[in-house]
């Protein structure tokens, strides 16, 4: 079914483009993972060349892992020029682009993580059918540090932190906290954490903490450009 949806999905697309009639931006069946395969590009306000730029974007991050960007929609012009809206990753929060087409390469995600900031919980649901695979409590940040909210953010990057106080695991997310003055300039990250018993409260700096056998089990659920959404 879904296969059926995106082929008459690109069947449209192409009648336009042949019709000389500007396509209409379509939301993906699902949100795509793209991966920067150029050295730089131009992330801006419209889907033309000519439109000023958001931010400029680069093949690789300053610790020179590549760098991914979630992929929310897709437009073809009529010159047949693809274009992708992108959610942009670091400050401010929330930020939208458009990079051409040949700048990315696209893998599917099939998971969403969504954090619920006052009921301290976090779910991971299925794409496909909105089904939860896995709740957990955590805990957010503090009233004078919190959690940021806002849809579409994504998983950055996945590893083993050093310090214990992380835990077993973390995801690096595009969001971003208030505390400019915090490691990576404040971005928040999804970790498990040395100190069990404030699990449930607002005690972080922005980040999202589970208890590290809860984290163990996140790391199978979220790969690299999983969307993130924080909710009320």
């Amino acid at each position: 079914m879904r296969m059926a949806v995106l082929t008459l999905c690109a069947g449209l697309l192409a009648a336009s483009v042949a019709a000389g009639v500007p396509a209409r931006a379509v939301p993906a069946a699902e949100p795509m993972a793209g991966e920067i395969v150029v050295p730089q590009v131009f992330a801006r306000r419209a889907p033309d060349r000519a439109a000023s730029v958001v931010r400029v974007l680069t093949e690789f991050r300053s610790d020179f892992r590549p760098r991914v960007v979630l992929v929310l929609e897709t437009r073809i012009t009529p010159s047949g020029a693809q274009w992708h809206r992108v959610s942009l990753p670091g400050r401010p929060n929330g930020q939208r682009g458009w990079i051409p087409g040949e700048s990315v390469r696209l893998r599917r995600v099939v998971n969403k993580i969504v954090v619920h900031r006052a009921a301290r919980r976090l779910e991971v649901r299925r794409l496909a059918d909105g089904k939860v695979l896995f709740r957990a409590p955590v805990a957010v940040g503090t009233p004078d540090a919190p959690t940021p909210l806002g849809h579409n953010f994504y998983v950055q990057w996945r590893f083993t932190p050093t310090d214990p106080f992380f835990g077993p695991f973390a995801l690096e997310t595009s969001a971003y906290s208030r505390l400019s003055d915090w490691p990576g300039g404040g971005i928040v990250g999804i970790h498990g954490t040395s100190l069990p018993e404030l699990i449930g409260q607002a005690v972080s700096h922005g980040c999202i903490r589970l208890r590290n056998e809860d984290v163990v089990r996140l790391r199978g659920l979220a790969a690299v450009g999983t969307p993130l959404d924080i909710v009320p």
